[in-house]
């Protein structure tokens, strides 16, 4: 069968909720190339959204995962616990910035939310909790009420959990300053809720969805500073930014601060569904014996896989390779940005996290979400895997896994330079 009569099938048994971008269904993956069920090769430049960091498929993890599924595929954490998973934990917590650091183990990127939000909330006995502007942190109620962005992603689906309340992101580009998101954090302190009210700030240290937009350098310790003089749990979102992908293993690194707690998914098992919170022993012991888990949390196939990612991160030196991969998508992007001035308005990057802005005319104010979604088709047509992102819809973001040759980056970014001449 092809893909169009996959995807007719798809259509009559999924909800149209749950959309996919390509008509594109794939019958094998390795590393960073796919090939769909017709035969069609594709270089890879969205990594599963930022979660097979290591690649598709990796020997390692595949045997890894193999000899797991020898011995048992579940039995459930919080009934007969498991060695694996004490041996993730171990290496996630000394793999973050938290000292003394504790760790939980659940699903999805959304639990990891929730479960942080619970965990404050519990630590602090309060009820608020303070969120940014195009952020994105799941799908679930309370993390849509969180997220910063309405279409697609909280459209038709309130009313959400009360006591969330959210400032603007601080991005330069796009005309708010570090100053200016600080000064409205403090005037939601004076108009909306009091700060001894408040259990938690969470914010993306590089927002995902909403666009690659960095924190401003500097931005994260002054609310690590402001948490403290008011008694707040501090978290930072890594589950899209986290494994190496900004070439430091969080993002939160590239500051010298201490989050009281860190969200992860995504890169942490290579493409195996489980995440984890990692927070101070203080602030993780707040919540009591049963309130945290879930039936599936800590898989152990997703433990095994995480423990191989691990070790393939280190041994094939990941965290390095996504600054060089890096710099050459940068490269290869501010050169396109060079004969197109008046289309791409701006390149933008940490490490291997990747995007550029695409416009109208050069003018900042008239994003071209138009031309961002041609790309992304006709990118495909020619074999490269695009996404798009950005709270206008404009922005085109590289997620390549750390793991790509450089011949099929420079081969996937010729497609890229090809299909954007094709669409302007």
């Amino acid at each position: 069968m092809s893909n169009a009569e996959w995807q007719q099938r798809k259509q009559k048994a999924f909800a149209r909720g749950m959309g996919n971008m390509l008509p594109v269904y794939i019958d094998k993956a390795l590393n960073s190339e796919v090939w769909d069920i017709e035969g069609k090769r594709y270089i890879d430049f969205a990594g599963g959204i930022a979660v097979v960091n290591t690649g598709h498929s990796h020997p390692r993890i595949v045997a890894a995962i193999k000899q797991q599924l020898d011995r048992f595929s579940h039995t459930c954490i919080m009934i007969t616990p498991y060695t694996n998973a004490v041996e993730l934990a171990e290496r996630l917590v000394q793999a973050t910035p938290v000292k003394e650091g504790r760790a939980i183990f659940v699903s999805t990127g959304a639990e990891a939310v929730e479960n942080a939000v619970k965990i404050a909330r519990a630590y602090t006995g309060r009820p608020g909790v303070i969120a940014f502007g195009g952020g994105f942190h799941g799908r679930t109620n309370l993390c849509m009420g969180l997220t910063g962005k309405v279409v697609p992603y909280k459209k038709g689906f309130g009313p959400f959990t009360p006591e969330i309340y959210h400032v603007p992101f601080p991005a330069e580009y796009l005309g708010v300053s570090a100053a200016e998101s600080l000064k409205a954090l403090k005037e939601v302190f004076k108009n909306d809720i009091e700060p001894s009210r408040v259990a938690a700030i969470i914010i993306e240290p590089v927002q995902g969805e909403g666009g690659f937009y960095a924190v401003p350098k500097g931005f994260l310790g002054q609310l690590r500073e402001l948490c403290d003089e008011h008694g707040i749990v501090f978290i930072c979102d890594e589950i899209q930014s986290g494994f190496g992908r900004t070439g430091k293993m969080f993002a939160c690194e590239y500051e010298d601060v201490q989050p009281d707690i860190i969200t992860m998914a995504k890169g942490i098992a290579g493409g195996f569904p489980i995440a984890a919170v990692v927070g101070t022993r203080e602030v993780m012991d707040g919540a009591d014996p049963g309130g945290l888990g879930g039936t599936y949390a800590g898989s152990p196939l997703g433990c095994a896989a995480g423990l191989a990612v691990l070790d393939v991160m280190e041994d094939e030196k990941l965290i390095e390779r996504a600054r060089e991969v890096g710099k050459r998508i940068m490269a290869g992007l501010q050169h396109l940005q060079r004969k197109y001035p008046d289309r791409i308005g701006d390149v933008r990057g940490l490490g291997a996290m990747v995007a550029m802005e695409l416009l109208k005319e050069g003018d900042v104010n008239q994003p071209d979400a138009d031309l961002t979604k041609a790309l992304t088709m006709e990118a495909a047509k020619r074999g490269l895997l695009l996404l798009s992102c950005g709270v206008r819809g404009n922005v085109i973001r590289i997620l390549t896994p750390l793991t790509i040759p450089y011949d099929q980056l420079e081969e996937g970014l010729e497609i890229l330079f090809d299909s954007f001449a094709a669409c302007v």
